[in-house]
């Protein structure tokens, strides 16, 4: 049975904003892009929270080309990241990014965040996508730093989604399930396993401050435009769609009321 379709994208008369937003692990653009592109096209996002964007020879255009095919821009992050980074759509109005290095632990991969404050309607959204580290000592501590990230950012309502290379009975899982909602948790949507293997596994996550109303989240399978086989053309992991309501900020005005003679 196909599951319930997500509500679209839209802005409510008192500011409060309905969004899409996908975290995608893209395997450095090194699959088949067209696919990709297709993949993330048919999710109709707000957001893209990347992992393993490209960072290396012409980064900036090759991540460019993508967000062009799925009709999005680039809104920060790539190599300035250590391969996190955030596509939005044009309805996104960009407040201030920042491309955040995390200590490097010798014979490790760099790690880093790119995080933004996004505008949308009356809403104001703090965004970071992460890729955690596979050793799990490192991956806890890049937890905490996490959390003090999203703190720092100064917004009410912040999305935090990414490769977390960790299951939900992990301990870093549970640290940011303790703090944050578990999207997928809250609201089960579409599939669970974000690592097509045998077995398959949940490690793709997108977490979401208490305001904020989870609507659905998990993979988008069986979505109108999605294939099995774009999914295993597009990359090595399998995406993460939530549909998210974000209230509107406290100095947002509300409703505009016309007078009429």
């Amino acid at each position: 049975m196909a599951p319930l379709p997500l509500p679209d994208s839209r802005t409510e008369g008192d500011g409060s904003a309905v969004i899409r937003v996908l975290s995608y692990n893209i395997r450095s653009m090194r699959d088949d892009i067209d696919a990709l592109a297709r993949v993330i096209r048919a999710c109709a996002p707000d957001l893209v929270l990347v992992q393993e964007a490209p960072r290396f020879f012409r980064w900036r255009k090759k991540l460019a080309r993508l967000a062009h095919a799925a009709d999005l821009v680039i809104l920060t992050g790539g190599a300035t990241a250590a391969g996190p980074a955030i596509l939005c759509s044009l309805r996104a109005t960009v407040d201030r990014t920042e491309d955040v290095l995390l200590p490097y632990t010798p014979g490790l991969h760099r790690r880093g965040f790119a995080t933004a404050v996004v505008l949308f309607g009356g809403t104001r959204l703090g965004v970071l996508s992460c890729h955690l580290s596979l050793e799990k000592e490192e991956r806890y501590a890049q937890g905490d730093l996490l959390l003090d990230r999203l703190d720092a950012l100064g917004a009410e309502h912040v999305v935090a989604g990414g490769d977390l290379n960790e299951r939900p009975e992990g301990r870093t899982f549970r640290r940011l399930a303790g703090r944050l909602q578990d999207c997928r948790a809250v609201a089960p949507w579409g599939g669970e396993h974000t690592w097509p293997g045998d077995p398959g596994r949940r490690i793709d996550a997108i977490f979401a401050t208490s305001g904020i109303d989870v609507l659905g989240c998990g993979v988008p399978q069986e979505l109108p435009g999605i294939t099995p086989a774009d999914l295993r053309a597009a990359t090595d992991h399998l995406p993460v769609l939530a549909a998210l309501r974000i209230p509107a900020h406290a100095g947002h005005p509300g409703p505009s009321i016309v007078s009429r003679p």
